[in-house]
């Protein structure tokens, strides 16, 4: 990705009681969510967390999804209308409400 561009990560916190289905996430809601931002969206990655700093503790983020955009104008024009139905889906792969952070691409 470039200088400039924007990226909306999409964080799922781990905890005891916290699922996530990584295949349906992958294989499933990540093209679903593609598809629906169309040509606004370019490029997404999707990573899984291992584990945390210290040697053997939890990850702190159970999956994280990130979102590339050249603005955050775009983004919300994509992203606004489709809202709903994206997050409607995340039921079927998680208990985890995400954090969002939108941040601008510096290097």
């Amino acid at each position: 990705m470039k200088k400039g561009m924007i990226k909306v990560s999409v964080l799922y916190p781990n905890g005891n009681d916290k699922i996530f289905n990584m295949d349906y996430y992958c294989n499933t809601h990540a093209p679903l969510v593609a598809g629906l931002l169309g040509d606004a969206l370019n490029g997404f990655t999707v990573e899984k967390g291992l584990g945390g700093a210290a040697p053997g503790s939890p990850a702190i983020y159970m999956a994280m999804g990130h979102m590339y955009f050249n603005s955050v104008e775009e983004f919300g024009k994509a992203f606004g209308p489709n809202a709903e139905k994206i997050k409607g889906d995340m039921v079927n792969f998680t208990n985890s409400p995400p954090v969002i952070q939108v941040s601008e691409v510096m290097i």
